[in-house]
């Protein structure tokens, strides 16, 4: 991403901005109320990354999912993760065909442009992993022979948490995979009375595509051109360096999620109208693409050092106070 001097906002017609708005309006059918979780879903996919839906069941993670598979017009498919799950469920089979005497390659549904993994933590840390080379190198081994899949291809998980019951736990390398990990938590009271009086079970089925292949194509090309100050990126930095020091985390920021880091706040910046980076996107961002990626002292021993906040787990609180405890540049 190149660094200039000028500063310009981004011009009327903007892909990412175009793309955005329209996303925005088409999600909402089905999803209202929630204007970060879906400024969040969206930067996900302007980032070219996956999204990863973490609450209690029946909050509208699958709602989302498949409101923004919907909207973005891309060929769909869903996966409803349980224990028994196999890797060839989700990847595909070869099949020998007796007949032509020869083996023949049946494609699973992650042959498609948005897949959906319903309830991942439901499948076993065997399942979870046959996404790894997928969602990170955009193709799939089998047998041998490496097949890639067609851009643009997005995974949208969703999970229940951790300690319920049936699950099984996320790996650090299979988490540090999704860009993003939002909660979207219980709607306020006027817009679940809303949703009783509707009484429609499913309102996925309204939302109806918003863009096309090569608007998409055209916003994420965006994303890369968005221009970032000297001093915004040390901010950022100094964010990724401060996850590391000892004694605050156990395990701290990767480089893939500091370039993760980096990448969505300039769709986020994208998404406000500007096509350059201001703090505010970086510490917007930093919660939901940093949190899942770190591991607070303790983690697993029943010892911790941070206490839960507000329904938040202990990373999120420490990656909160990394934020407001970073000087922010003028």
């Amino acid at each position: 991403m190149a660094e200039v001097a000028r500063i310009s906002k981004v011009p009327e017609g903007s892909a990412a901005a175009l793309v955005a708005h329209k996303l925005r309006a088409a999600i909402g059918v089905a999803l209202e109320g929630k204007p970060d979780v879906v400024e969040r879903a969206i930067i996900a996919v302007l980032a070219r990354g996956h999204l990863l839906l973490e609450d209690l069941p029946g909050v509208g993670k699958t709602t989302l999912a498949r409101a923004l598979a919907g909207a973005l017009g891309l060929r769909f498919a869903r996966v409803q993760c349980t224990s028994d799950l196999l890797p060839s469920d989700v990847l595909g089979i070869n099949v020998y065909d007796a007949l032509e005497r020869r083996f023949e390659f049946r494609p699973g549904p992650v042959f498609t442009n948005v897949l959906l993994a319903d309830e991942i933590n439901r499948a076993s840390p065997k399942t979870q992993s046959a996404l790894l080379e997928a969602m990170s190198e955009r193709q799939v081994t089998i047998d041998g022979v490496t097949r890639r899949l067609e851009e643009p291809f997005l995974v949208i998980a969703t999970q229940n948490p951790d300690d319920a019951s049936g699950t099984f736990p996320l790996p650090d390398n299979q988490l540090d995979r999704f860009l993003l990990r939002t909660r979207i938590g219980y709607p306020s009271p006027e817009v679940e009375r809303q949703l009783l009086l509707a009484r429609k079970e499913d309102s996925a089925e309204d939302v109806e595509a918003a863009v096309t292949v090569d608007e998409l194509l055209r916003a994420q090309d965006e994303v890369e051109r968005v221009v970032i100050r000297p001093a915004v990126l040390d901010y950022a930095q100094a964010l990724i360096t401060a996850s590391r020091e000892p004694g605050t985390l156990a395990i701290g920021v990767s480089t893939r999620g500091a370039k993760a880091f980096v990448r969505a706040a300039c769709a986020r910046a994208l998404v406000q109208g500007r096509n350059y980076l201001l703090p505010d996107d970086v510490s917007e961002v930093a919660l939901p693409v940093l949190a899942h990626r770190v591991r607070v002292v303790g983690y697993g021993s029943g010892v911790s050092a941070y206490a839960a906040d507000d329904g938040r787990n202990d990373a999120e609180v420490a990656i909160r106070d990394i934020v407001r405890r970073t000087a922010v540049p003028l």
